[in-house]
């Protein structure tokens, strides 16, 4: 029981309600003595009549489910007569859990009968109760879109600005711990702050609750029947028969027919399970590669390294069938919530996140196929623009800047030995390069489109993973030139520092990381100063080099970003939740919301016999009983908060901030104006928003198909109900119709 001691009347009252203004019986949960939580109004009852139908159960007859998991869902064991409604005379002695409420044509809001001398006051709180059928409820904790699977970059694999970003992390960690032992004690919460969230329980089972007992109102009021009439029974005769023929053919069609198709179903699925668990378990292969700089990553790799890790057609691939192999687990989930009360939202989000999926896959398919016939009727212009593309940028292009670089770049004087050099050795890789490669893949392009163009009816999202590989494939020499201008950049800006502290008569100590002082020869001196002057004046030509190449890798890897981004908006947009935020914001609760009401001096009906139809005779006696009577009550309004747009595009959000401190952070600047190694956000990092909604572990062939072959639910809440048979209930309601013709 909640405790209620602090002079307050609370009373939950659904909107609902106040339109009716017939007499009635209020029937609901009865937290505490002086906190009552209406479910529904009875009418054309007595209060005797009800109270013994809940006492004997009369009022959940032809449950569709088991009663008793609405009880412990509400945490309640009894449910009671809460008082009357609209009934004209008002009680001799007043009663906090018998309430006297009335509601009037055109108003809101209820009035709840409270004498002033009972020094209690009134407060209803109004709330809709959302409908479970369409799958709508109230929630203290915003909606989850995701199943909690965070991507987590292996060590192996992680680059040094992720290792200190990680490292960071643990410092700031370790540092809230320790300051959690100098906050102040917070109060324990009291016991009707833990039962709000029972109370939202309550309102949501309250719309399915109420309809069961409208539905056996009828057990306990008066009955009416009369006998029907020779047209009413010729009708019913005739409807009978139709009846019967139609139901005779659905139940043959569902004993016979309906299960040999639902096997080879089953059948049909399991045979697609194995052929995708073996080409995921090719995608997840590890590859016999040692030692092996990746373009993703300075460090050597060698731990577990799959196919699916260096191509983004093969990462599409794998993500593709874990999605199709996680289907049917995730439809029997669906499936179960049909075998208990729909007020137990418990698969919501997984009804989210199923049919946007399959709404996702559904949209890059269409995309796909017209982006696909649109490349197959311009197979041959498509092939000649990405051919002069691919021989403009990557070729002709470059060597046209290199050339440039070769002279005197914006009147910038350059060395010209080391100019023409390195201008030299960049220039005969191209060409070497363009006769090679290039060379190889320019003829084939008509086919590569039309291999891209067949691609595309998978969807439209494989063309541009496909897109993404051919850019990395196309652009290594762009990548090898800026690893090798970068190279050489750092170790001449490393020796120049050291040259400099040795021009100063310096030294870094290496083992104490300081810089200490150091005496040096004269030769010594003169030595350095002569390598510090030459190296200084040949800085200008190899940063005008690196700067190209790397604003060149930079502009690859932004392309290639906005690819990966397009893929994750294919991939992941929600897309149903942004629909259903529109069409039925219920549906994705992210939270609860109270607001105070004016309170309004409400003057509650007068017993019967004290009216006067003239109101200029009413003495002063009269006016004091009219004072005496009124009620004032305050009025809260509860309703469910929606799910923000920013709490739905979090992981993107996420996923922002995540490029921007990889690529705008101050550590990531230094590295790049001081020649270091620049890595793009790894693979994981991107299709890491693509997993959130697959499991970790994908269910193996032997757990689908005893998915799919289960009779029985398993337990929901800890409670195992018993589920409907289709085949028995659609035979026997067979055999009952032919029984009554």
């Amino acid at each position: 029981m909640v405790e209620s001691n602090d002079g307050m009347l609370r009373v939950f009252w659904p909107n609902s309600l106040t339109r009716t203004t017939t007499p009635g019986v209020i029937v609901g949960w009865r937290n505490s003595e002086l906190d009552l939580f209406v479910i529904t109004v009875l009418e054309d009852v007595e209060v005797r009549s009800v109270e013994s139908a809940l006492r004997m159960g009369t009022l959940f007859r032809d449950s569709p489910y088991p009663v008793v998991r609405i009880f412990q869902l509400c945490d309640r064991t009894n449910m009671y007569v809460l008082g009357t409604l609209n009934y004209p005379d008002l009680p001799d002695c007043f009663e906090p859990s018998k309430i006297c409420a009335f509601t009037v044509p055109g108003a809101k809001r209820p009035y709840i009968y409270c004498p002033p001398d009972s020094g209690l006051s009134v407060q209803i709180v109004l709330f809709d109760p959302p409908n479970p059928t369409q799958m709508q409820y109230m929630s203290l904790e915003p909606m989850s879109l995701a199943l909690g699977r965070t991507a987590q970059r292996p060590r192996w694999l992680a680059d040094e600005v992720e290792m200190q970003e990680e490292k960071e992390k643990d410092r700031v960690n370790h540092l809230v711990a320790k300051l959690r032992f100098h906050t102040v004690v917070r109060h324990a919460p009291t016991r009707k702050e833990m039962a709000l969230t029972s109370i939202l329980r309550q309102i949501n089972c309250a719309q399915e609750v109420a309809d069961l007992l409208q539905k056996n109102t009828p057990l306990v009021g008066p009955r009416r029947k009369r006998s029907l009439s020779v047209s009413e029974r010729v009708v019913e005769s005739a409807q009978s028969l139709y009846t019967f023929a139609a139901w005779s053919l659905w139940t043959l069609f569902m004993t016979y027919a309906f299960p040999t198709v639902l096997y080879l179903f089953k059948i049909a699925i399991i045979g697609h399970r194995m052929l995708a668990e073996g080409v995921l378990q090719v995608l997840e292969w590890p590859l016999p590669l040692k030692r092996l700089h990746l373009p993703e990553t300075r460090q050597p790799i060698n731990g577990v390294f799959a196919l699916k890790d260096i191509s983004a057609c093969c990462q599409q691939v794998h993500l593709r069938l874990q999605q199709f192999s996680y289907y049917p687990t995730q439809y029997s989930l669906l499936r179960r919530r049909h075998a208990t009360w729909s007020s137990f939202p418990t698969t919501n989000s997984d009804y989210i996140r199923f049919y946007n999926s399959l709404w996702l896959v559904a949209n890059d398919v269409i995309i796909g196929i017209a982006l696909g016939s649109f490349l197959s009727d311009n197979a041959a212009a498509t092939a000649q623009f990405i051919g002069t593309v691919l021989n403009e940028y990557t070729v002709e292009g470059l060597k046209r800047v290199i050339r440039w670089l070769m002279s005197y770049p914006g009147g910038l004087k350059l060395n010209t030995e080391l100019a023409a050099f390195m201008g030299d050795l960049f220039l005969w890789v191209i060409e070497y390069w363009s006769s090679t490669t290039v060379m190889l893949i320019l003829p084939r392009l008509p086919m590569i489109v039309y291999f891209i163009a067949f691609s595309s009816f998978a969807g439209a999202s494989m063309p541009i993973a496909i897109l993404s590989d051919l850019l990395s494939l196309t652009t290594i020499h762009i990548y090898s030139f800026y690893v090798a201008s970068a190279r050489i950049f750092n170790w001449q800006l490393t020796i120049i520092v050291s040259l400099f502290h040795l021009f100063r008569g310096k030294k870094r100590n290496v083992l104490r990381n300081r810089i200490d002082n150091c005496d040096y020869d004269l030769d010594q001196l003169l030595l350095g100063t002569i390598l510090f002057t030459l190296l200084f004046f040949l800085l200008p030509t190899v940063v005008v080099f690196y700067l190209t190449f790397a604003l060149a890798r930079m502009a690859i890897i932004s392309l290639k970003a906005t690819l990966d981004t397009c893929l994750a908006c294919l991939n992941h947009f929600p897309l149903f939740a942004l629909m259903l935020r529109i069409k039925d914001s219920k549906r994705l609760p992210g939270g609860v919301h109270f607001q105070l009401l004016d309170t309004e001096q409400s003057q509650l009906p007068r017993q019967s016999g004290t009216e006067h139809s003239d109101s200029a005779s009413r003495d002063n006696g009269e006016d004091e009983d009219d004072e005496a009577l009124a009620t004032s009550v305050a009025y809260i309004r509860l309703s469910s908060t929606p799910l923000s747009l920013r709490q739905i595009f979090e992981q993107y959000f996420q996923l922002g901030s995540r490029i921007r401190q990889h690529y705008l952070s101050p550590k990531v600047i230094f590295r790049l104006c001081s020649g270091r190694f620049v890595p793009p956000l790894g693979r994981s990092e991107m299709y890491g928003l693509q997993y959130s909604v697959l499991p970790r572990e994908r269910a193996t062939i032997s757990e689908v198909w005893k998915n799919l072959s289960e009779s029985q639910t398993t337990p929901v809440n800890g409670v195992v109900a018993k589920p409907l048979d289709r085949h028995s209930s659609l035979e026997t309601l067979g055999r009952a119709t032919s029984r009554r013709w």
